[in-house]
């Protein structure tokens, strides 16, 4: 089958596509015929890690069609249409635990389905069980035109969420944002961003913050916290460091929580993926959970796909067609 892999260099991993053996489902797996997967950042990020060594699997999202399950599995059915978040899904088959796996509704495309697993896992994980988000409160969301902070703010609305602010650094983005029905969209490479949250809530703040720029605006986003707000941290995309003062964490009482797949053991990842499947199915049936595609490349431009990444110039999901039939639709 067709794969792509990170191939070791002492200057940093390179993405390319490659024939590999097909994966064997063992007893308690389930094999899956990838119809399309998305790229995610820390997939580049995980490339240029890649100094040596046999070519790793890549790819932490995808969708497609069960192919074969094995003995010991009840939940899944060949030729069910399903959606996933593992690793290896940027490939023509991946075979993935079955909680792993979400049902795709009918009414969603292949490509919105792909685009899914990671960030709206991520998102609900971050937004929904960390940050405790109760109908009504209000939300800011950092970096809004990435895949995350826009499954951030399409769980928020419909959840329920009282006032949603976004941050963004262009005036283009700014746009695109206003037209998903937000209440504040802030340019912050030309406005102040604590000046406008805090117009934006009568001088009250936010009840939750999903950051994943960092440090460079760490002690911009305390300043927008309400009494009793909670920063969840999902990315470090500005810097990995920052000074706080204590004096409004301890005025405020604040929460400070930070959110990663990185550190957690199996069954954890999977009560991820299984809560948010019950909080958000409904939704995305009903097509309230949209993500913009930015755009859409075959598996073997995955490397293109990655550079136009690097660029920050999309908004939204870029999504691999890993089946030839659906970029033939498009």
């Amino acid at each position: 089958m067709q794969a792509a892999r990170i191939v070791g260099d002492p200057a940093g991993g390179k993405v390319t596509v490659m024939e590999v053996p097909r994966p064997t489902p063992g007893p308690d797996e389930v094999l899956v015929r990838v119809k399309a997967s998305a790229l995610n950042r820390g997939e580049i990020l995980q490339a240029g890690r890649v100094t040596s060594g046999d070519p790793v699997p890549i790819g932490v999202e995808f969708a497609g069609e069960v192919e074969q399950v094995g003995a010991q599995v009840r939940r899944w059915r060949v030729g069910d249409r399903v959606m996933g978040h593992g690793t290896g899904g940027q490939a023509e088959y991946v075979v993935a635990a079955p909680l792993a796996l979400i049902p795709v509704p009918d009414t969603i495309s292949w490509v919105q389905a792909a685009a899914f697993p990671n960030v709206f896992v991520t998102a609900h994980d971050a937004l929904i069980t960390n940050a405790r988000m109760r109908p009504g409160e209000t939300v800011l969301v950092n970096a809004a035109s990435s895949g995350i902070g826009l499954a951030a703010i399409r769980i928020a609305q419909a959840m329920g969420a009282g006032r949603i602010v976004a941050t963004t650094r262009s005036d283009d983005k700014a746009e695109r944002l206003k037209a998903l029905g937000l209440d504040c969209v802030v340019n912050v490479s030309v406005h102040d961003q604590v000046a406008e949250v805090l117009a934006a809530t009568d001088g009250a703040g936010v009840d939750v913050i999903i950051d994943s720029v960092g440090g460079t605006v760490f002690e911009a986003n305390l300043e927008c916290l309400a009494v009793q707000g909670r920063l969840v941290n999902i990315g470090r995309l500005g810097s990995a460091t920052a000074s706080i003062d204590l004096n409004t964490l301890w005025l405020k009482r604040l929460h400070l929580i930070g959110v990663t797949f990185r550190t957690r053991a199996e069954a954890e990842r999977l009560e991820c993926v299984q809560a948010a499947a019950r909080d958000l199915m409904a939704p995305l049936a009903a097509g309230l959970l949209n993500m913009p595609i930015d755009r859409t490349y075959p598996i073997e431009d995955i490397a293109a796909g990655h550079e136009y990444m690097t660029t920050d110039r999309h908004f939204g999901k870029i999504v691999l067609l890993v089946d030839p039939a659906l970029e033939e639709a498009a």
